[in-house]
């Protein structure tokens, strides 16, 4: 995608597109597609050359069958009037660049139908077509949001006090309807992912417990940013000719943890140090980093 858009929202559009990319079934349930369509298709992203755009989430048909369609998707959870003027710009110039052997489809995600801004003028007869489908989260009947699923992705948009009951659902289905080990896996990880973003306050202890899972030290979540993290502080200890030690690769854990989006108290529960000495790490890397530019 292309525009500016709040921390939110980009939270939001980023979870849509990791279940995709992670499970991309979840994406054909969503349209009542047989989930062995599947197979069929692979989800990446795009760059379109010479204006420095990129397609974000793009179902690419795996065999040139010309009778599979190619899927844009666009998941936008805050109003942008000129969406549609861009989206359409991109699918244009996508053909002209790629010549894909495949029809088109376009599909946009909305949390309401209230976010969604549309140019009559220039758009109401586009937005007629076959090829066009908009789905709004919360217009979505309680037979489409009965599957395992389109209920993962009403998560991302479920209120606050209700979240952590669906959460705990679903990972109870995902444990009983899977026999797939590694899909169950990679599932209740994304639970996991969604549930750290919705709700930040939450312990790591009350996020195990809602899950069903050990302790979120032992998750991927925790696990992938832990490593990025030290990785990341061994690299600056080895470009000033030194070793790291484990407080300054909690450091680097801490930072890695503030990108993406965690608030400091639960910061502080993963790391198991006090509010204080988060904002006071937090404070110093942010004195180094100005220090840095000046």
């Amino acid at each position: 995608m292309v525009g500016v858009k709040g921390c939110k929202s980009m939270k939001t559009d980023s979870l849509f597109y990791t279940i995709f990319q992670e499970l991309p079934f979840v994406f054909f349930a969503l349209l009542g597609v047989p989930e062995s369509t599947t197979s069929q298709y692979q989800f990446t992203s795009q760059e379109l050359k010479q204006l420095a755009l990129r397609l974000d989430g793009l179902f690419l048909p795996i065999e040139p069958n010309p009778e599979l369609p190619f899927y844009i998707v666009e998941v936008q959870f805050q109003p942008d009037p000129q969406l549609y003027d861009r989206l359409f710009s991109e699918l244009l110039l996508y053909i002209r660049q790629y010549r894909p052997p495949h029809p088109w489809q376009l599909v946009v995600i909305y949390p309401d139908r209230q976010t969604e801004r549309v140019n009559d003028l220039y758009f109401r007869e586009f937005l007629q077509l076959p090829n066009i489908t908009r789905i709004y989260i919360n217009e979505l009947t309680i037979s489409e949001t009965a599957s395992l699923p389109v209920k993962l992705l009403k998560l991302i948009t479920e209120p606050e006090t209700t979240a952590p009951d669906l959460a705990t659902e679903l990972a109870d289905r995902a444990r009983g309807e899977i026999s797939d080990l590694e899909l169950r896996e990679n599932l209740i990880n994304l639970l996991e992912t969604i549930i750290v973003y919705k709700l930040p306050y939450k312990s790591r202890e009350e996020i195990a417990a809602m899950l069903r899972m050990s302790n979120l030290q032992e998750t991927k979540f925790y696990q992938e940013v832990f490593t990025e993290g030290l990785q990341e502080g061994r690299q600056v200890g080895m470009q000033e000719g030194r070793q790291v030690g484990w407080q300054e690769a909690q450091k680097a854990f801490i930072q890695r943890l503030v990108a993406r989006g965690t608030g400091v108290v639960e910061i502080a529960q993963i790391v198991d140090l006090s509010v204080a000495e988060v904002e006071a790490i937090i404070a110093e890397a942010t004195q180094a980093e100005l220090g840095k530019q000046n």
